[in-house]
């Protein structure tokens, strides 16, 4: 049988067999394109464009999915992960610590973004989602490489049921 294609899922019997592992790279995918509309947005502001409170929303929305992707990893795939695959736990551990530094520069950017007409420099500010992005890609090329297989191979049937955090879009119903 041939493998799915990614973002697919396989019927075989009653049981639904779930890429966990390629729905986590279609996350990452959106989280990208959701900060690349953000970089977008920013430079619309900055060439007067955009107003302040649109690019504060949009900036409050992405760093909001963001952390819910990451408390979702963190509470519930990598104990999982962790459970049945003790050698990811070093892995697991590094991607933590990743997550707090991308808390880190989330809560500068929004701290940043509050003062967009009024006291924050815009160079900060493309410093700062330059830097996001910047960490955030060495993280999920990292994440992607070291724990899709064991994604894929996990059987979570709560998963399948009801998806978890860390598995959402913003776009879903």
């Amino acid at each position: 049988m041939e493998a799915p294609a990614q973002g697919m899922t396989l019927t075989t019997s009653h049981e639904r067999l779930t890429a966990f592992g390629n729905q986590l790279i279609d996350v990452h995918i959106w989280l990208r394109e959701e900060l690349a509309a953000l970089r977008e947005d920013f430079d619309a502001y900055l060439a007067g464009g955009a107003r302040p409170r649109e690019l504060r929303a949009h900036c409050l929305a992405f760093c909001s999915a963001l952390n819910r992707h990451h408390a979702g990893e963190d509470g519930g795939a990598f104990p999982e992960l962790a459970r049945r695959f003790p050698e990811l736990r070093p892995v697991l551990e590094e991607l933590r610590r990743d997550h707090r530094l991308v808390e880190d520069s989330l809560r500068r950017l929004q701290a940043l973004a509050g003062g967009l007409d009024r006291t924050a420099d815009p160079a900060e500010v493309r410093r700062e989602l330059d830097s996001l992005a910047a960490l955030m890609e060495t993280h999920f090329v990292y994440e992607e490489k070291r724990i899709v297989s064991a994604l894929n191979a996990l059987d979570a049937p709560d998963w399948r049921r009801s998806r978890p955090e860390f598995l959402r879009t913003d776009e879903e119903p």
